[in-house]
């Protein structure tokens, strides 16, 4: 079974049960008692890391790592290191000026950590390749566009639509070398993960984008390999334009209702893959609610191009226990079913403070995100307050509130926000899964500073 399940299912084959690919990242040093840092640089406390993984979670397919700053890294990006997450992208080295990087620093076999994750792919797909089906994860062509240009993406993308496009194709250049080098390791399945994605409209990803990721998909076909579209966010919207790259599987996060977007993949002939909620169920919930959100998510949809797995990478902390159940929810549903017959998930009552905005001497401009540390989208909504940050501080404050807290959750559902990551302002809800540019950003604060505190607004302005 395993990975035969798995690429049958690719191939829209009909299958009798549904595949479970677990996206064990950095979680899976966790099992050998690794922090991120570590399984991401050394090659044997990866491959040790991983084989637990395999041995915990008995999964069809695999990632063997999930960081998508590994190419940014080579191209000149800084990273800031965490213990517990992949790092994120710390600079951004064509902030100062619309280039396009030399076609020479198109990544190598031999550059950045790229040595180490080519080490381990040959020894997982020695070690297990032939039950389990190995992915390798490449940074998507957009979100490696914005780490090398950083923020300003969004505002290029609207007043200058050329260079974002040019901007683009280079980084799928990226992604088409990558995919040589995972391929010629063994990789049977090439993920494009692209969080941002999510953020833009499905106009925008048509006009700037949609060429450069049909030539990625189009690439790792005639390597002769399978693929995967994977975007976190609220991709509601962009499920149809996603379709259309020609991608073998859509893989969605908590933030998107399976059942609907099955009902577009469905039209395309194409796999959906999800989307298990990394932080409520999996981190937070016990073992039967694990196995109460498989199930209901397996009632929920017709068992054709499906994947069950997480929603995206797996938080470090998630308890083993919960991802097992979880796999054995996927294995056994009939067993799994009987076991939870009448469960309700205990509802834990977390008291959170909402400000009263009315009496705030400034502004309060609140980030909800996921994990700003885990998530390009969410990272890149939190920048976008930050970077106008100099500019609007004599009249407004910032926080950012992470879904990986429990009072945070508790804070999200008070404010009645279903979709993360994002944005608002004294209170009201401004932008939700959609990155604001500059301008838009610094004129709704000047609004809200004229409302509460009129004297201040002539600051700013």
């Amino acid at each position: 079974m395993g990975k035969e399940l798995l690429l049958k299912t690719l191939r829209h084959e009909i299958t009798e049960q549904v595949p479970w690919v677990p996206f064990a990242g950095v979680h899976a040093g966790k099992l050998k008692g690794f922090d991120a840092e570590e399984v991401l640089k050394d090659a044997d406390k990866l491959f040790i890391s991983l084989m637990e993984a395999r041995r915990l979670y008995d999964p069809d397919g695999m990632p063997v790592v999930f960081d998508l700053q590994l190419e940014a890294e080579i191209l000149g990006c800084e990273l800031l290191w965490s213990k517990e997450n992949p790092p994120s992208v710390k600079s951004h080295p064509l902030a100062a000026g619309k280039t396009i990087p030399c076609a020479c620093r198109i990544p190598a076999a031999d550059t950045g950590r790229i040595p180490v994750v080519l080490d381990v792919m040959k020894r997982m797909k020695a070690e297990v390749g032939d039950e389990v089906a190995l992915y390798g994860l490449i940074c998507g062509p957009f979100t490696l566009a914005s780490h090398l240009r950083g923020s300003g993406i969004f505002m290029d993308m609207l007043k200058d639509p050329d260079y974002v496009r040019e901007l683009v194709e280079y980084c799928a250049e990226v992604g088409c070398r990558m995919t040589d080098l995972y391929t010629e390791a063994g990789m049977d399945i090439i993920a494009v993960v692209d969080p941002l994605v999510s953020q833009i409209s499905p106009k925008h990803f048509e006009a700037m984008l949609s060429d450069s990721f049909k030539a990625v998909f189009d690439y790792i076909r005639s390597k002769g390999a399978m693929s995967s579209f994977f975007v976190c966010g609220n991709a509601t919207r962009q499920i149809g334009v996603m379709c259309e790259t020609g991608a073998d599987c859509v893989a969605v996060d908590e933030n998107v209702d399976l059942a609907a977007a099955k009902a577009i993949t469905d039209r395309y002939n194409i796999v959906i893959e999800g989307n298990i909620p990394l932080t409520t169920t999996m981190l937070y919930g016990n073992q039967k609610d694990n196995m109460k959100y498989v199930i209901d998510l397996l009632e929920s949809v017709d068992h054709h191009n499906l994947i069950i797995s997480p929603g995206c990478d797996m938080p470090y902390n998630i308890p083993s226990e919960n991802t097992i159940a979880a796999g054995q929810a996927v294995r056994r549903p009939g067993d799994v079913r009987s076991m939870i017959e009448n469960y309700e998930s205990a509802t834990e009552e977390i008291l959170v403070d909402i400000p009263d905005y009315g009496s705030l001497d400034k502004v309060l401009v609140e980030v909800f995100t996921l994990d700003s540390d885990t998530c390009a989208a969410c990272a890149y909504m939190l920048k976008s307050v930050a970077d106008v940050y100099d500019e609007i501080k004599d009249v407004a404050d910032y926080i950012e509130y992470r879904h990986t807290k429990k009072e945070n959750i508790a804070r999200t559902k008070k404010m009645g926000l279903a979709n993360l990551p994002a944005i608002c302002i004294n209170g009201d809800i401004k932008w939700v899964s959609i990155i604001p540019d500059r301008e838009e950003l610094i004129g709704e604060i000047i609004q809200y500073a004229g409302k509460c505190c009129p004297a201040k607004k002539a600051v700013v302005e």
